[in-house]
């Protein structure tokens, strides 16, 4: 985004002025809100570079070799105040990645906790009603029986439901296996549930840190929670692509679509926590949707040395 002649001009007049003797403190302040100002206008350090080369070209046009060299050893201490502003935004941005991963580790202990209590507790509940229904109809009648099989069958279907819940929060064979075991096995569980196809295609790979292999986990998961209650498609298609330093993942449909400008809340709230997430271990989130032609996601993330 180029920025506006204005704030050139305004950069060259507060740049004359310090290097010459004539702005001080002041001039340095105003620096400082010159960079502050090309900040919230959406523009960038580039910026911020161009406006200082022109304004060192214009500079350079006036006065002797002596005063020039004074003029450029003044204009570096102008141009670290006018980059002070991006510099103060990249360690808020390093500080809320950090407090995010902090907050996405205490999330996952506590889902790691929900899903041990639905697992183990509610399993050794069912365990005991399994106990107390042979007792009782151990002592009917057999003709009196059968329909407590049905019960039975019942009771089966609601502990299959609860154990796949409980890998669903928090999946063992995440930690075990992987992320595409784990990803097979989530996308089992919804294609049960909503009779969705759901593909799982490209290579295991090798293992990624963990903290990668969650958000990968979680973000898919937030898809096809997506795409079974809003995008209204029969297909889907997860792809995994490794590649030397990198891992892609592409979330595929074939819904209705939406516009993602005009994302509303049934989207919003879930992808700006998928991206945030993924921002916090190194990834970034692309989508490309439109009414119509189904939704794409992919994630690309970076792996650290």
């Amino acid at each position: 985004m180029p920025a506006p002649e204005e704030t050139a001009d305004a950069y060259l007049r507060a740049l004359r002025a310090y290097t010459e003797g004539r702005g001080g403190e002041a001039a340095l302040a105003d620096a400082y809100e010159l960079g502050r100002t090309v900040l919230s206008a959406g523009a960038g350090v580039l910026e911020i570079a161009e406006i200082h080369h022109r304004a060192l070209l214009a500079l350079a046009e006036d006065g002797d070799d002596v005063q020039r060299r004074r003029r450029m050893a003044a204009a570096g201490r102008f141009l670290l105040e006018a980059l002070s502003p991006f510099e103060m935004m990249l360690r808020g941005f390093r500080e809320s990645n950090a407090a995010l991963r902090g907050i996405n580790e205490q999330l996952e202990n506590e889902t790691r906790r929900l899903a041990h209590v639905l697992h183990d507790e509610a399993g050794q509940m069912l365990a005991a009603v399994y106990i107390a229904l042979d007792g009782a109809v151990g002592r009917l009648p057999a003709a009196q029986r059968e329909p407590f099989t049905t019960v039975r069958a019942l009771l089966a279907g609601v502990e299959g439901q609860l154990r796949r819940l409980s890998h669903e929060l928090r999946p063992t064979i995440l930690d075990d296996m992987g992320l595409r075991p784990a990803l097979e096995y989530l996308a089992e569980g919804i294609q049960q549930r909503y009779g969705i196809a759901i593909a799982v295609t490209g290579s295991a790979g090798p293992r990624l840190p963990p903290a990668l292999e969650t958000a990968l986990y979680r973000a898919a998961q937030e898809a096809l929670n997506n795409i079974a209650k809003h995008a209204g498609a029969t297909q889907v298609r997860i792809e995994l692509q490794h590649s030397a330093g990198a891992v892609e993942m592409t979330v595929r449909d074939n819904g209705k679509g939406f516009e993602p400008s005009q994302c509303h809340h049934n989207h919003g709230l879930g992808l700006a926590g998928m991206r945030e997430r993924l921002h916090g271990v190194g990834g970034e989130l692309a989508i490309h949707s439109a009414p119509g032609e189904g939704t794409e996601l992919r994630i690309h993330a970076t792996l650290s040395a």
